[in-house]
């Protein structure tokens, strides 16, 4: 279901620049705030320290990694 939402006392700069934006991307002022409204609030969802670490791919054993003595 579809919701209205009004946006009283915009700055009149701010109100031009969403005008000029929606002109250039060929809609109007009304689906510019929408597109911003969505894009704003429906990011991925942000993942945690251990998922990125686990898709990391396998790269090597860990003595490849090793520090060799006798270099700085």
């Amino acid at each position: 279901m579809a919701t209205n939402l009004v946006v009283r006392n915009v700055d009149e700069d701010v109100a031009l620049a969403l005008k000029q934006v929606a002109a250039l991307h060929g809609r109007s002022a009304e689906a510019e705030h929408r597109e911003i409204l969505k894009s704003a609030l429906k990011r991925p969802k942000r993942r945690s320290v251990a998922d990125v670490f686990s898709s990391m791919p396998n790269v090597g054993d860990d003595a490849d990694f090793a520090r060799r003595k006798g270099r700085g």
